[in-house]
This record gives structure tokens, sequence and C-alpha cells, in this order.
């Protein structure tokens, strides 16, 4: 794939003037071609010669990463204002990443929600101060994102057209993926650790991030390996829920890789679409789920399910519901679904909310403030590890993803 030489704005600016001034100096000027070219050729040659000059001397300013798409980006070695678009956990990532986020300039909507409703803008108010209005999550407005002046800007993957337009617009852009490695989220996770550290290899959290992820996920299979088929827990992830929409994942989305990792089964195994997927009532009485994973993608809590109180659904014959097994997913640095810096902890949550006699023993509050410090250098009180475990409401508010 060709090699995308990116160049910071502001030191594009300066040699751009630079090379005016010197060509002004001479007597010679520019001149308004589209292309650039000046109209003689010993004008040409000056200008080229003097903004290839000045880019050559900032070679040392930059490195050279590969983002998720395959792209050989050259990012500057110092950052200190980043945009993110429309991959919705990233910015909590990235302050925990730095322990601070100073440098996030903008995110999207949907990642203020959480942060404002959440741990993030607690334990870093500072992001609370990022810009919003350039995004709505699926698409960007450059000229907005121009005012911030970000150093670097992240995008999905998958959003192959937001990726021309922030290349095309000049922005050193860094494709990031959520689905490279099978929704699977602890490696998802330590994917994104590597290119950040590789990008700010001063804040190298690999191992730490990858130990611990590592350290999560053979407790629960060395505890689980015993159970039969019979005896695993049967469990409908309640990924989004409105007065319309009761919308699940199938088998290629982040909830087949949440109930693999605990020991579970999906019920909804059988949907082969890839992301979420909507489904009707009767499809969910027919699976008549165990267990419900209710996500922070809606506003919806475990009572709402036990007193039918969103549209005309009637929840009241799922064995989940009549046995009281219906459970809020902790709300951390960001919503524990997707990858993000809580997985490791939010996995152990699950298992043990799932199978609580095989995982008695463990406490998952002791679990969270131990990884979010060794691993962070982030100190929770009680109350705060709390909040995590016990998420408002109001933090669900995101768009519906199925319109």
């Amino acid at each position: 794939m060709k090699k995308l030489k990116k160049i910071n704005f502001k030191r594009t600016i300066s040699s751009l003037l630079a090379a005016v001034l010197l060509l002004a100096s001479t007597g010679c000027a520019p001149s308004d071609s589209d292309d650039g070219k000046t109209s003689e050729q010993t004008q040409s040659t000056t200008s080229a010669n003097t903004i290839s000059t000045a880019y050559e001397s900032s070679d040392s300013d930059f490195t050279t990463v590969v983002d998720h798409i395959g792209n050989s980006v050259n990012v500057p070695k110092e950052i200190n204002r980043i945009a993110v678009c429309g991959i919705y956990p990233l910015p909590s990532v990235l302050s925990v990443f730095f322990n601070s986020a100073d440098k996030i300039v903008g995110m999207p909507p949907a990642s203020m929600t959480a942060a404002a409703n959440g741990l993030l803008g607690e334990v870093y108010p500072e992001i609370l101060n990022a810009e919003t209005g350039y995004t709505d999550g699926s698409s960007v407005n450059v000229e907005e994102l121009m005012k911030l002046e970000p150093d670097i800007v992240f995008y999905s993957d998958t959003d192959k057209e937001i990726g021309d337009q922030l290349i095309n617009a000049g922005f050193t852009a860094v494709a990031v993926s959520v689905s490279k490695w099978d929704y699977d989220c602890i490696e998802t996770l330590n994917n994104w650790i590597d290119l950040l550290s590789q990008i700010f290899p001063e804040n190298n959290r690999v191992s730490e991030v990858e130990e611990y992820g590592q350290k999560s996920l053979d407790l629960i299979s060395e505890r689980v390996s015993s159970l039969s088929d019979e005896d695993k827990a049967r469990v409908f992830i309640l990924f989004q829920y409105t007065d319309t929409n009761i919308v699940t994942s199938g088998k290629n989305f982040f909830g087949q890789w949440w109930c693999d990792a605990s020991g579970a089964v999906n019920v909804a195994n059988e949907l082969e679409n890839d992301n979420s997927v909507a489904v009707n009532m009767e499809q969910v009485m027919a699976w008549n789920p165990e267990v419900i994973l209710v996500t922070n993608f809606t506003t919806a809590q475990p009572d709402d399910l036990y007193n039918n109180t969103f549209g005309s659904y009637d929840w009241s014959g799922i064995d989940a519901v009549v046995n009281r097994r219906v459970y809020k997913m902790p709300l951390g640095l960001y919503r524990s679904y997707t990858p993000g810096a809580d997985v490791p902890v939010s996995l152990l949550w699950v298992a043990k909310t799932i199978y609580p006699d095989l995982f008695d023993d463990i406490d998952v509050t002791a679990e969270a403030k131990e990884y979010y410090k060794n691993v962070f250098g982030l100190e929770l009180s009680d109350e705060q590890i709390e909040s995590i475990f016990n998420p408002v409401s109001s933090a669900g508010e995101v768009a519906d993803t199925t319109k």
C-alpha cells in the first residue's frame, strides 16, 4: 500500500510562508496556477527546493507507524492535541494511557455521554472540555475539526470515506479497528495499546495490559473448563432496547466474545449478522435465557424488564426475569461491552455474575482497584469502584444503531 506522508499543519504553513518570502526577496512571485507551480522554471526550482529542504529537516520530528488498515503514516513525535472520530471507547483508553485527558481536544458525542455520566469525567474532568460538534459519530465536519488544530486524528477503519476526507484535508489520520480481531475485546485492547505505544513510546504499557488481560482469561478458563454443555448458562445480551427495538449480538459481535470468554452460551449465536441485530420478543421467548446482560448502550435497567416499563414488551415469562437474573453491565472508564481499558476487570465481573458459586472467592472490587493502580497508576476510592458496577441510566443515551 502506498506510503502516506503526513505533515503537521503549522509546520507546513511555516514552510510555505518561508518559500514565499524567499521568492519575494529575489523579486519573483508565484503564479496563481491551480497546481501551485510558478510561472518560470527558476521560480519553480527555488520554491520546490525550499519546501523540500523544510520537509527533510523535519524528518527527525516524525515516526512512521502502520495503522490497522495497513497504511504507513508519518506521525509527529510531539503530539499535544488529539481528536477522535467514530471510535467511542478510544478517548477513555487514551485518557488512562496517559493518565490524563489534557491532550484530547475532540471526541464523539456518545463518548462524551459516557464520560459525563461515568467514572471517566470524574477522574479526568478535563475531558469534559473536549469538543464534540465536529462529528455525530458517523460523519465529520472537516471545517469544524480544523478549528481544533489536532496533531493527530484517530478514526475507525470501517469508515473509509471519513479516512479519505481526513487524509485529503491534510490531517495526520490513523485508522483504528474494533473488529479486525473477530470482536475479541482483550486482543483488540492489546492491539490498541500496542499502536498507541508505538506513537507514544514514552507511555508504553503493552506488557502490563497484556499480562492482566491474560491473567483474567486464564483464571476464568480454568474454572469453567469443567462445565458440561448442559451446565453452561444460557445468556441473552440486551445491547440496545427502546420502545420499538430489541437489539442483541449474534455470533459476529462483541456479545459472542463475552459469552465465550466467560464460559456461557450466547442464545443468539444462530444469528450470523455482523455487528448488532434486531430481534422480536417471540425469538427471545423461544430462546428463554437464564441470564440477561444489559449493556450501557441503552438506558434500560433490570427493573425495566422486571416491570415491563419499556413499550408493550412482556418479559414476565422469561426465566432470567422470573429468577431475577437480569444485570446491568459495568460502566468504568467506558461502557464495558466494547473493547476498552476496563475489559479485564469487567470480564471477571461477567464471569462471577453468571457463575457466582464458581467465583465466590473473587473480590471484583479489590481486583479493580489493583488493576487500575498497577497498570495505569490510577487510584480509585471505594465509592468510585462501586459506581463502576452500578451505572446510571443516563449513560445509555446513545444513538439507536439500528436506524
